[in-house]
């Protein structure tokens, strides 16, 4: 698998990153840069605000997708790739024309980009040119 040999990956974690981004609608490409950037690939990744995982995935948000969701439950590999690529999902979907403003809402909240955005300010912070970076969307 090219991800696995790009991203130098075993090639479980490629095959899982791959499969469940299709099976949550999100373009493999897409997925394997939004891990990169937000865990470095690395299950046990966390961050300063309680984002863990993979996908770098609030409990809280998490929990709008699946109630009763722990925080330990959110390490699982699966589990984490799952919800982060549905709630990525859901953003693409809210901002069908603009990924640049889908990928701002993933890293600081749509709340945050909302806000920004209604107040005449530009919410980019170079997160969503760094996922973007290499990235070609098929």
């Amino acid at each position: 698998m090219q991800y696995s040999t790009h991203y130098r990956l075993p090639a479980d974690m490629a095959t899982a990153v791959y499969d469940v981004a299709l099976s949550e609608g999100i373009d493999p490409g897409l997925a394997f840069r939004l891990v990169k950037v937000e865990s470095g690939f690395n299950p046990r990744a966390t961050s300063h605000v309680g984002a863990v995982g993979l996908t770098q995935v609030l409990p809280s948000t998490a929990r709008l997708y699946e109630p009763g969701l722990t925080t330990q439950q959110l390490y699982d590999r699966d589990t984490n790739l799952r919800i982060g690529f549905r709630y990525l999902r859901d953003l693409l979907d809210r901002y069908p024309a603009n990924m640049s403003l889908a990928l701002l809402a993933y890293n600081r909240g749509p709340a945050k980009v909302e806000q920004l955005l209604g107040a005449g300010r530009d919410p980019a912070n170079g997160y969503e040119a760094e996922v973007m970076r290499g990235f070609r969307h098929h």
